[in-house]
């Protein structure tokens, strides 16, 4: 772990040896969907639906935020394949440092690497969509994102700053890419052609996406799993 790693760690786990309560809500916090996805996916709907003069515009950029999102989990998926495998710091005794253990899901993180973080892909690549459209609400989106859904990431030494800042770096260059004009209208513009004149799938397909989104296909993954175990 270099000295950024280090110097923001050894501060955050001085801070949670002090205070039992506030390890108990960080925990619940990144713990819970309900802070995550149910906060940032919904401005996306609101988006979609708000009147506006550039409301074709504003949908193509939905469209294209969606398409990083779903891009930015794939790349995540190569990365764990190919990527050199990166203890996080909670498993990590070279580390020395004491974080507050326990929470939601954190019997799966010895298996998976520490780098890149794969919520701050996710999540950063949202924000960034929201705020290309709505600079107001999207300046919310990116601080919310970066205070509830990464530091306590870092706080419960689920993974080392840098690797937030390199998914989070990740999941914004790609949605800067897909909302391009030139690369958003080759695949953002058929599918509301296709939404146009097949609403009602259209509909219940967005819907389906965008609660896997917020599990961050969690279930679906557990299915494929044992799947395999049983083939």
């Amino acid at each position: 772990m270099d000295v950024f790693d280090t110097a923001i760690q050894t501060f955050l786990t001085h801070v949670a040896l002090s205070s039992t309560i506030l390890n108990h809500a960080i925990r619940v916090i990144a713990g819970l969907y309900t802070f995550k996805g149910f906060v940032l996916i919904p401005l996306l709907w609101w988006i979609w639906f708000k009147p506006s003069q550039r409301g074709g515009w504003e949908r193509e950029m939905v469209v294209a935020t969606i398409a990083s999102c779903l891009l930015a989990l794939t790349i995540f998926r190569l990365f764990g394949h190919f990527l050199p495998f990166r203890i996080r710091p909670i498993y990590n005794p070279e580390l020395h440092l004491h974080f507050p253990s326990g929470g939601p899901g954190v019997a799966v993180l010895p298996t998976w690497s520490s780098f890149p973080s794969d919520h701050a892909m996710l999540w950063m690549a949202v924000a960034t969509g929201i705020f290309l459209v709505w600079r107001g609400v999207g300046v919310f989106a990116l601080l919310y994102t970066a205070i509830v859904i990464c530091l306590p990431r870092i706080y419960l030494g689920w993974h080392y700053p840098t690797d937030i800042l390199a998914g989070a770096a990740i999941g914004m260059t790609i949605t800067w890419i897909l909302t391009r004009d030139a690369v958003r209208t080759r695949f953002a513009v058929p599918i509301l052609r296709w939404m146009h004149r097949f609403p009602g799938p259209s509909y219940a397909l967005l819907f389906v996406l965008c609660f896997e989104l917020i599990t961050q296909f969690d279930e679906l993954l557990v299915l494929g799993q044992s799947a395999l175990k049983w083939l």
